[in-house]
C-alpha cells in the first residue's frame, strides 16, 4: 500500500458521496500515505485525515437548512454562496470542531489543488507547507461566480476544479503509479460546455487565461475521463463512483437526497471492499 495513493473529485454537495466512501475507510482503518483533492473532495479529506468519521456528513445535512451554510443572501453578503466566516470558522473552531492535532500529526502526504487566476493553472499545496489549511481548501472551494478569488500570499486562486477536476496525473507525477479514485458522477457522465459563457469572460475580464480554462474545463474533464479509463483497464487505477444516479445537483439543499448520496458512498465502497483489498494486494 505504500504505493497506492488516493485521488478525490470535487462536485460541490455531491461531494457527500466522497464523504460516504471516506467514513468506510476510516472504519476499516484504510489509510493511504498519499492523498490529493480538490474542492468538496479536498474538505472531506481534512476531516478523513484527522481520523474524524461522519464529521463531513454531519457538517453538509446538519447545516444544509441554516443560510448561513449556504445562500444566495450569502452571495449578497460575502459575495459567497457558502458562508466563509461560518464554513471556515465557525464549523471548523466551534460547532464541529476540526481535530487540527491529528491532522497535523499524520504522516499522510496531503496536496490540495487550486487554480491560478492569473496563469489559470494548477497550482498545489502540501499540507506541511500550509501557513493557514483552512485558506487553502477555501480557495480550492471557491466556485467561479459563486465565491471570491482568494489570496495566499501573493497568489490569485480559485476552485482546483476548474484546472485539474480528478488530479490523478498530478498524484503520478509525485510517484504514486497506483491510485483508487473517488469520482462523484455515475459511470455514463460527461461534462458539457459551460453556459453563461459571456457572464464568465465579463466577471473575469482581467483574467484571460482564467477565463479560457473555464471554458475548455469541459473538455479537459472528459479527457481525463478517459484517461482513467485507460489506466482501469491497465490495472494502474480503482475506481469508485456513484452506482445510480441520484440526480443531486451542486448546491443541492434537499437533506434527504444527501443522506442517500451518502449511504450511497458507504454502501458502494462496502460492496466493491473485497474488489479493492484484492486489486490493493495486487499492486504489491
Amino acid at each position: 500500500m505504500k504505493e497506492i495513493g488516493l485521488v478525490l473529485e470535487g462536485g460541490g454537495m455531491r461531494g457527500i458521496y466522497t464523504a460516504g466512501v471516506l467514513d468506510f475507510f476510516i472504519e476499516k482503518e484504510l489509510y493511504f500515505p498519499y492523498v490529493i483533492g480538490v474542492s468538496a473532495g479536498a474538505c472531506n479529506a481534512a476531516s478523513y485525515i484527522s481520523r474524524q468519521k461522519e464529521r463531513s456528513k454531519r457538517i453538509n445535512i446538519n447545516y444544509i437548512k441554516n443560510p448561513k451554510y449556504l445562500s444566495f443572501r450569502n452571495l449578497i453578503k460575502e459575495k459567497s454562496a457558502f458562508g466563509i466566516k461560518f464554513v471556515y470558522d465557525e464549523i471548523p473552531n466551534r460547532l464541529e470542531p476540526f481535530d487540527y492535532n491529528t491532522f497535523n500529526n499524520s504522516t499522510q502526504k496531503f496536496i490540495i489543488g487550486t487554480t491560478d487566476c492569473v496563469t489559470g493553472s494548477p497550482v498545489y499545496f502540501e499540507k506541511s507547507d500550509c501557513k493557514d489549511i483552512l485558506k487553502v481548501i477555501r480557495a480550492s472551494s471557491s466556485l467561479p461566480l459563486l465565491a471570491p478569488i482568494v489570496t495566499i500570499d501573493s497568489g490569485l486562486f480559485l476552485d482546483g476544479g476548474i484546472s485539474d477536476s480528478i488530479p490523478v496525473k498530478k498524484a503520478m507525477e509525485d510517484g504514486y503509479e497506483k491510485n483508487i479514485i473517488i469520482l462523484t458522477r455515475d459511470r455514463e457522465y460527461r461534462k458539457s460546455p459551460i453556459k453563461f459563457k459571456g457572464l464568465i469572460k465579463s466577471r473575469y475580464r482581467k483574467y484571460p487565461n482564467l477565463v479560457n480554462t473555464i471554458l475548455n474545463r469541459y473538455r479537459v474533464y472528459n479527457e481525463t475521463l478517459d484517461y482513467i479509463d485507460n489506466l482501469q483497464r491497465k490495472g494502474k487505477a480503482f475506481v469508485i463512483r456513484p452506482s445510480v444516479d441520484l440526480k443531486v445537483d451542486r448546491l443541492e439543499k434537499n437533506s434527504e437526497k444527501l443522506e442517500a448520496l451518502y449511504k450511497l458512498g458507504y454502501e458502494d465502497t462496502k460492496g466493491d471492499y473485497k474488489r479493492i483489498k484484492e486489486w490493493m494486494e495486487g499492486q504489491k
